[in-house]
């Protein structure tokens, strides 16, 4: 595989399992030396990470901690010299079971919103000095499908990343001059770990999920690889502001 990223630090939240595992080794395969920040699992994550021959450092973070988040961007410079790459991946989703909007507590509403919306943002805030440090940066975050279709039955959910696509635009505006590019990519419903551990969840997404897609298969967490990894590299020099899609077609955008 072509090292597009040789050099480059990135750092990829909820990279202990599922999605930000998948990402974090496809980072890693292109040269990037990767900072793996997680609630828990992240030190193993790492490890795992150097048994195929790349740098890794593992971190306990809780993204709604603005503690935490600025120790995860200074363990990036002291492990490694610097901060590149920022992948705003943790979130809360595959626990949540579907039910109608007024049949949701106000407390899982405002900890879905914590750490779905406030999360990015503290990760972000953290990340700007260094990456002002560096001349520059990018920033990739993990939005969803949803925030474009008005899934029924999540209703948090999908607010909180139509947040996370507008907290993308925003910031692209206003750290384009530091050269820090933010884009967001949105997956469709994916097979991750954790939702694998959800039986509930899979029943109720998976089908569905499948009927409404131009390419008519399950959705793994490698799939997303190539398009924050594009976002990461030099092909993407001059976008910013954009939302992928990534969800087999079910929605064009």
């Amino acid at each position: 595989m072509e090292r597009t990223l040789d050099g480059a630090v990135a750092v990829v939240t909820g990279g202990a399992r599922g999605i930000g595992f998948a990402l974090a080794l496809g980072l890693a395969a292109r040269g990037a030396r990767v900072v793996i920040a997680d609630l828990a699992g992240a030190a193993a994550a790492a490890a795992r990470l150097h048994e195929t021959g790349a740098a890794a450092v593992g971190i306990d973070v809780d993204v709604t901690s603005p503690d935490d988040t600025a120790a995860m961007a200074a363990a990036a410079e002291s492990a490694f010299g610097g901060l590149d790459i920022l992948v705003n991946n943790a979130g809360i989703y595959s626990t949540l079971t579907p039910r109608p909007f007024e049949a949701i507590d106000p407390a899982e509403w405002r900890r879905v919103m914590e750490v779905n919306t406030l999360g990015p943002f503290l990760c972000c805030r953290a990340a700007l000095d260094p990456m002002r440090r560096r001349g520059g940066g990018r920033i990739v975050n993990i939005s969803s499908g949803v925030a474009f279709k008005g899934n029924p039955f999540m209703a948090h959910y999908v607010a909180s990343k139509g947040a996370v696509v507008s907290l993308t635009r925003a910031l692209a505006t206003e750290l384009g001059r530091f050269g820090i590019l933010v884009n967001s990519v949105a997956p469709g419903f994916t097979l991750s770990d954790g939702v694998l551990d959800n039986p509930v969840l899979v029943e109720g997404v998976k089908d569905a999920s499948l009927r409404t897609r131009v390419l008519p298969r399950d959705m793994h967490p490698a799939d997303l690889v190539g398009a924050v990894c594009f976002f990461a590299g030099p092909d993407a020099a001059f976008i910013t502001g954009q939302t992928l899609v990534v969800d087999g077609g079910a929605y064009f955008h």
